[in-house]
């Protein structure tokens, strides 16, 4: 009979602990997650969303330096809360989604900050144009899945959405707020 000791309980759970923490969150739920957006229009903030993107994804908390993700966001999936607004943000002077149906979000290097809270640092394109951009996020845990949230900013004028005449901020801001919420599953 093997006797069961304090210093095998301590390597059980320490194992059980490696364990849990080697999860490789990769298959995003497309159906709990979102990628919203704020403007303020005439100073009144409006919020939007996008209905469709394709992504790939690799993070291990155990890891997070190794992390991947990449995001195609359909810009033609657009919903600005009216039909009318959907076909004008659609168009030539704003997204211009027959020449440029889709927004890319490729990211570069992640950096763990403690607590669960990261730094993606990656590069956004949207209409040809590319920048390199910083994106804070969370990740919160949740059995064999997890929910990665986050925010940042940007500016329209950066990736010309607005031309002609919307390329003036006195009507809609050059600041947008993306907003996600990405719940992904475990292999």
């Amino acid at each position: 009979m093997k006797r069961f000791t304090l210093a095998t309980a301590f390597s059980l759970l320490t194992l059980a602990a490696t364990s849990a923490q080697a999860l490789e969150y990769s298959q995003v739920q497309a159906d709990k997650s979102a990628i919203n957006f704020t403007y303020k229009q005439m100073g009144v903030a409006v919020d939007g969303k996008f209905k469709k993107f394709a992504s790939v994804l690799s993070f291990d908390p155990a890891k997070p330096t190794a992390a991947k993700a990449s995001f195609d966001v359909d810009l033609g999936s657009v919903d600005t809360g009216a039909t009318e607004g959907d076909q004008e943000v659609a168009g030539k002077a704003w997204f211009n989604t027959k020449a440029f149906p889709s927004a890319r979000f490729v990211s570069g290097t992640v950096k763990p900050l403690g607590g669960n809270k990261y730094e993606v640092a990656g590069q956004l394109s949207i209409k040809g144009k590319t920048q390199d951009v910083v994106v804070p996020a969370t990740f919160t845990p949740n059995g064999n899945s997890g929910v990665f949230d986050g925010s940042f900013t940007i500016r329209r004028a950066d990736f010309s959405i607005g031309e002609g005449s919307w390329a003036k901020f006195d009507i809609v801001a050059n600041d947008v707020v993306i907003k996600f919420r990405i719940t992904a599953a475990s292999k």
